[in-house]
């Protein structure tokens, strides 16, 4: 089920190119996820790696990652990203084993905490944002960044 609240109209539409990969549910499975988010971005548009879009898909990627590693893993577990390059931006997906942890709306922690602000930096950076179960065993988290090809 797609979350009501942010799934707004941005349902997915025919990707020109796709990728799906594994990885492990640690801080090093987050930042090669981040990674090869950035490299793949490059490959597919023509984008230099110090792009805004560049720059947005790897702050998006690592926070949906690390949320994937830290609150939506089972121990052993892992979890997928799915990128979809589509006509005007990049939808990343990520794809988690804890479908009962849903993501709340995000609001401002208080200023002493030192976590809690992933989700507000994907609202903020994304344009549109949501989560949806697609079965008993595992939820999907998605973010689509705004991109302009190159050429």
């Amino acid at each position: 089920m797609t979350h009501p609240h942010l799934a707004d109209e941005a349902q997915p539409r025919t990707p020109t190119h796709h990728l799906a990969l594994r990885f492990s549910s640690t801080r090093r499975g987050a930042r090669l996820a981040r990674q090869l988010a950035v490299q793949q971005l490059t490959e597919w548009t023509g984008l230099s790696y110090d792009s805004d879009p560049a720059r947005t898909v790897a702050l998006v990627t690592a926070e949906l990652a690390a949320n994937a590693f830290r609150h939506g893993s089972l121990p052993g577990g892992d979890f997928r990203l799915v990128l979809l390059l589509l006509p005007h931006t990049l939808r990343i997906e990520v794809t988690d084993t804890r479908p009962e942890r849903r993501p709340a709306r995000p609001s401002a922690p208080s200023s002493d905490e030192t976590s809690g602000r992933g989700l507000l930096l994907v609202e903020a950076y994304a344009e549109h944002w949501g989560w949806e179960v697609r079965d008993a065993f595992t939820k999907t988290v998605w973010a689509e960044v705004r991109i302009h090809p190159a050429g």
